[in-house]
């Protein structure tokens, strides 16, 4: 690979990598230079994409396995080590639906969700995070570190058939912010970004990609994964990114919309009611607690101004 790429020399793992966003972005990073090692299930499809990106001049490894088990997480971070010499950065995809509303959803449904998205982006964050703290302190400084994980908009929206998929990828946003919290001073980065992609996980919801150019195709994401892995996601962590189409949008942290203080010190329920009544006297009640104003970022979503 050309020396001067911006990844080059660099190890990324990959989770998810078979499909859609996950081989997208690991064939990113590796035009940029990175050795990659994929992780999904095992199949046809995750030899493929290693097969193109060996194809192209990149260098790719295979580590399958159920993400969301505890081996699979020590066999990625030593599958690095052992192929190349160690481990720069964790991109995690691995994801499922299962959607339902809430009061229809079953218990198996609930937990596969939530089995691999949260419990997978933490497997994997625990054995790398581990690795990069031990290298850190055996060296005495801050190591080359970054973590990209995949949250979604549906943290944001609430999405109503989707409290399993909402939950865990809320979930994975405090796992990000937490990450980069308590690792900052070994090195690590971590981020979170939401996209939007037409993909074989989301087909059924999107629809049909348009004629020309498609405005929600994975490759439109690939570019801000490659950035915060690179040089520069040095100086960027603890975010959540909205990416899609033409957009990237940094969110802000959640603010207090308003605050009450009890006039003696402790509140009655009769004069709490009253403060509150005010901020809340709208009817029928709204979900409060939603962040819309991410759903008209880009002119084109779903092709119809493509």
């Amino acid at each position: 690979m050309n020396e001067e790429l911006p990844l080059s020399g660099r190890v990324a793992a990959v989770t998810g990598a078979a499909n859609g966003l996950g081989a997208t972005e690991a064939a990113a990073l590796a035009a940029a230079g990175a050795r990659l090692v994929l992780n999904d299930l095992p199949g046809a499809a995750l030899d493929g994409v290693a097969d193109k990106i060996r194809a192209s001049g990149g260098e790719a490894v295979l580590c399958p396995g159920d993400v969301a088990e505890w081996s699979t997480g020590q066999e990625l971070v030593r599958r690095a080590v052992e192929s190349y010499g160690g481990l720069d950065i964790l991109v995690n995809n691995a994801g499922v639906l299962r959607d339902r509303m809430v009061f229809s959803m079953s218990e198996q449904e609930w937990d596969a969700v939530i089995r691999v998205h949260l419990r997978g982006h933490f497997v994997t964050t625990r054995f790398a995070t581990a690795y990069w703290r031990d290298r850190s302190k055996t060296t005495g400084a801050p190591v080359y570190a970054r973590i990209v994980n995949t949250s979604s908009e549906a943290f944001l929206l609430g999405s109503a058939g989707q409290p399993n998929y909402a939950a865990a990828k809320g979930g994975i946003v405090a796992l990000t912010v937490s990450t980069a919290r308590g690792c900052a001073r070994y090195g690590v980065r971590a981020n979170a970004i939401c996209p939007r992609a037409r993909t074989a996980m989301t087909g059924d919801l999107m629809g049909p990609a348009p004629q020309g150019p498609d405005p929600m195709a994975p490759e439109r994401v690939a570019p801000l994964v490659t950035v915060l892995a690179g040089p520069a996601g040095a100086r960027i962590t603890g975010e959540v990114f909205v990416v899609h189409s033409d957009v990237v949008a940094v969110l802000g942290p959640p603010t207090v919309r308003a605050a009450f203080h009890a006039a003696d010190g402790q509140w009655s329920a009769a004069a709490l009611d009253a403060a509150l009544a005010p901020l809340f006297s709208g009817y029928p009640p709204q979900p409060g607690f939603v962040c819309e104003e991410t759903l008209p970022l880009a002119p084109a979503t779903f092709g119809e101004e493509a």
